[in-house]
């Protein structure tokens, strides 16, 4: 007879119905306080015996013992341990490059210089790799193995990891809580927010646990619970310390960052709410010393819900894109655009031919708004954009030249490579000339067309005072300046003039686009006085 699928975070609890923590707690210090008063008196007072009888002793601790204690999470582990997989990948032998450092490198699954690449170098375990994937011989010829954990989310064996755990593998093997064993297949992958979603076949009653439809609040209890090594599940406590962290990996970081500790090869793993539903995903923590220290990051179950269906649907992921490099709006830039808040998401370059060009978007516009719904900053953009459907119709809300706009468009769909060209030093500018000082900004500058390699539009800075406030926001030698205050500027008188007449305005900050390698960005440098 075959059971049918059970959804555990359905399943009745078999603990007490709790009271309040602080009432107890409150209680039991009442009653000690009286208990120590009565041993007070009872010293200060020997000839008239005891003040509280034995009888009044027995009533104080039997009140005291029917205080509530704590309550574990035996219960809910209980129920939603079963429903977590460990998960355990091949990736095929590689070739020796016969280079030690280089052979190191090859360990990580991430590419060079890639956003989880560089988090793990910086985060990760101490050879920079995540926690529970680890390469065969030094030399690179051994085959690399991989091991995280995961958690059924239905019946019939759909289950969700980490891309990081099953990218590149060429088998995956998942272990459940009571040792079973089962070949998985890997469905689809989406590296932008580290998550895949895995298929394990020929059954139709997997244990399975709830994704959440809940948003955690900072201070909420949560479990931790993983599959690590195959070794059977483990279970850490902690809250939740925060949310909408920003780790790094790219443009949609929206993590909730947690203190229980979670252990090596839990990568993958579920992080549960005190109700048995998945409030998000572990997916990376902070390690110093390659040990946990409190400190984890989860992918929250909102963003786990919609890139799964999709996975789901179609093997990928696609996100709505509107063709602009954005960037957070600072004190200096929202006083440089005469803003009263600094929120919204400046436009540093619109692409060309992108959906945002097309409609008339600028560089030097704040985006303030999606469908009428304010946006706080360049990352809630990225978010917002990328979780609508390519081809949607929106509305944004533009600070346009000091004007408030709305601007129509039709959302394109996101690249999959990245079109910019990174800022190199290698980068050939050709023979620089000395250029002209620039007063009070601790700048040297010279016309872009007479700097080979440099363009046509612009003055390219050849020279930085490392003292100036010039350096401290990030000019260097080879930067190229298109606009200051608005004004495109071709040489240092240029320059001067949309100073001076910035000073004359009694602007504290100008506001200047500066050109690094392939991308563009305003930068609100502060005017000297007098």
């Amino acid at each position: 007879m075959t059971e049918r699928p059970v959804d555990l975070s359905s399943l009745p609890s078999n603990g007490a119905p709790r009271r309040s923590l602080f009432s107890a707690r409150k209680f039991a210090l009442m009653a000690s306080v009286v208990a120590g008063l009565g041993a007070a008196v009872y010293g200060f007072s020997p000839q008239q015996g005891p003040v509280f009888t034995s009888a009044a002793h027995a009533q104080v601790n039997n009140e005291v013992r029917k205080v509530e204690r704590p309550i574990g999470f035996a219960d809910i582990v209980e129920r939603v341990k079963p429903s977590v997989i460990s998960v355990k990948i091949n990736i095929a032998a590689k070739t020796s490059k016969g280079d030690d450092s280089a052979n190191k490198d090859d360990d990580s699954p991430f590419q060079p210089g890639s956003p989880m690449e560089r988090f793990f170098r910086r985060f990760g375990g101490p050879d920079g790799l995540p926690p529970g994937l680890r390469g065969g011989p030094r030399g690179g010829r051994g085959p690399v193995t991989g091991q995280g954990s995961g958690f059924f989310i239905s019946a019939d064996g759909y289950a969700v990891t980490n891309n990081h755990v099953v990218d590149g593998a060429e088998k995956v093997e998942v272990t459940m809580d009571d040792g079973k064993t089962y070949t998985a297949n890997v469905i689809g992958t989406d590296p932008r927010t580290d998550l895949a979603l895995i298929k394990v076949e020929g059954r139709k009653d997997f244990p399975f646990a709830k994704l959440s439809d809940s948003k955690p609040r900072i201070g909420d209890w949560v479990l931790a619970v993983g599959n690590p090594f195959g070794l059977g599940g483990t279970v850490t406590a902690g809250i939740v310390s925060a949310s909408g962290r920003d780790i790094g990996n790219g443009p949609y970081d929206d993590f909730i960052q947690i203190d229980a500790p979670v252990n090596k090869g839990n990568s993958g793993g579920p992080a549960f709410d005190t109700n048995g539903e998945v409030m998000g995903v572990n997916t990376a923590i902070y390690s110093p010393s390659g040990g946990s220290v409190g400190i984890a990051f989860s992918i929250p179950a909102s963003t786990v819900k919609n890139v799964i269906a999709q996975l789901k649907d179609k093997g990928s992921v696609s996100r709505g894109w509107i063709g602009v490099q954005i960037q957070p709006v600072t004190s200096d830039i929202a006083d440089s655009l005469g803003m009263k808040k600094a929120e919204g998401a400046l436009v540093a370059e619109p692409q060309a031919n992108g959906p945002a060009s097309k409609a008339g978007i600028q560089s030097g516009d704040v985006i303030t708004g999606v469908n009428g719904e304010p946006v706080k900053d360049a990352k809630e953009l990225a978010r917002t954009i990328g979780g609508l459907a390519p081809g949607s119709a929106v509305k944004l809300n533009v600070l346009q030249k000091g004007q408030d706009k709305v601007i129509n468009l039709t959302l394109g769909q996101l690249p999959n490579t990245i079109e910019a060209k990174a800022s190199t030093d290698k980068e050939d500018k050709g023979s620089q000339s000395k250029g002209t000082d620039v007063p009070k900004l601790g700048l040297t500058v010279a016309p872009a067309n007479s700097v080979a390699g440099a363009g046509k539009e612009g003055v390219v800075v050849t020279e930085v005072d490392p003292k100036s406030a010039a350096a401290e926001r990030g000019f260097k030698e080879g930067d190229v300046i298109l606009e200051v205050a608005g004004k495109s500027v071709g040489t240092a008188g240029e320059v001067r003039e949309a100073l001076d007449t910035a000073r004359t305005e009694n602007k504290n900050s100008v506001l200047m686009r500066v050109k690094s390698g392939g991308s563009s960005r305003f930068v609100a440098v502060p005017l000297a006085k007098g």
